[in-house]
């Protein structure tokens, strides 16, 4: 089966949506719940494979290759169950590329998570592996087209970066670029923080409003630019986004979407993303302990933004009835003032 990363990447967000629990004996839309069966279903191989058995779908690749929708894995040919482990590569998730964002199914459930490079343990075990049958979005193998616009491709007299620097898991400054320029055609509307290096939903949104605005629909309106899109943006043509319905903007994790006043003052997105060490991490965590969300810190918590944070938000954003990119463990205005009120 041929498949985008941009789709491979949509299939594994699906049981993270759905928090699949894990098991090594029970089946989830016809895939075993475990790792491999996981992979197995996010590659469309139509059959459940195991640790021993995965490689031989894919081509090994080097660390400097990996790309969104590729696969880490480790087999113990020795002993299986004594650490053998895949998962799936979504991205860089810093520029010194040490970490990475992962799709996993793991006890308890299916998660997607910022992880070292190349796992937590069995580091130097981890094997990168390319799908055989993976189409670059963007590409002529079929999938979604990767947004080209006009479908036609045509020559381009700017450089485009290429579909692969853009969609789930992507980082750079082409992202940036891109997010800036929306930005300048009507698309401010649909964020919240930035533009910045690393692909949202925001951008997502953005290009899909500039594409449509084009007339574009369907697989020409997929929300990841092509050579046509990334023309008509760089050389001004086409129309703008217009002020119609649509994109709210969502993303960030503003709590509850309404980004109302707070009765305490917050800081701030930026001190809330991972990388980050501050006071507030600190005064954050230990307010969530306080209302009983703390069940997620195996230690602090502490000054420095970690998974265990962004799990316990989540948890208190779901406890408000907030779903989806309202409840995406990044707190916000609202997420804040209900903390702390």
């Amino acid at each position: 089966m041929r498949l985008t990363r941009s789709q491979i990447i949509n299939r594994a967000q699906t049981w993270v949506n759905a928090r699949v629990p894990y098991s090594m004996s029970t089946y989830y839309q016809g895939y075993r719940k475990d790792c491999s069966g996981y992979v197995s279903m996010a590659w469309g191989l139509g059959s459940n494979q195991w640790t021993g058995s995965l490689a031989a779908y894919g081509v090994r690749i080097s660390k400097s290759q990996l790309k969104p929708g590729d696969m880490l894995l480790f087999h113990n040919p020795a002993n299986p169950g004594a650490g053998s482990h895949v998962v799936l590569f979504g991205g860089w998730a810093n520029s010194s590329k040490t970490q990475y964002v992962a799709y996993e199914q793991t006890r308890p459930h299916t998660v997607k998570r910022t992880t070292p490079y190349a796992y937590w343990n069995n580091s130097g075990s981890y094997i990168p592996y390319r799908y055989k049958n993976v189409v670059e979005d963007g590409g002529t193998g079929g999938g979604s087209g990767g947004g080209s616009g006009s479908g036609s491709g045509g020559s381009s007299g700017s450089a485009f970066p290429g579909a692969s620097a853009f969609g789930p898991g992507a980082y750079g400054n082409q992202v940036t670029e891109l997010g800036r320029m929306l930005v300048k055609r009507g698309g401010s509307r649909f964020y919240k923080v930035g533009p910045g290096p690393r692909w949202s939903e925001a951008d997502r949104q953005a290009t899909q409003a500039f594409q449509k605005a084009q007339g574009w629909r369907g697989a020409e309106a997929d929300g990841i630019p092509g050579p046509t899109t990334w023309r008509y943006l760089k050389e001004g043509k086409g129309k703008n986004i217009g002020g119609g319905s649509g994109g709210t903007g969502t993303g960030t994790g503003s709590g509850s979407g309404s980004g109302g006043s707070a009765t305490t003052a917050f800081p701030g997105r930026q001190f809330f993303r991972l990388g980050q060490t501050n006071a507030h991490v600190s005064k954050l965590g230990r307010q969530l302990v306080k209302k009983g969300y703390g069940k997620h810190y195996s230690q602090g918590p502490g000054p420095r933004w970690t998974e265990s944070d962004r799990r316990n938000v989540e948890a208190f954003q779901r406890a408000q009835g907030w779903r989806g990119a309202d409840a995406d463990g990044y707190p916000g205005p609202e997420t804040w003032k209900r903390l702390f009120r």
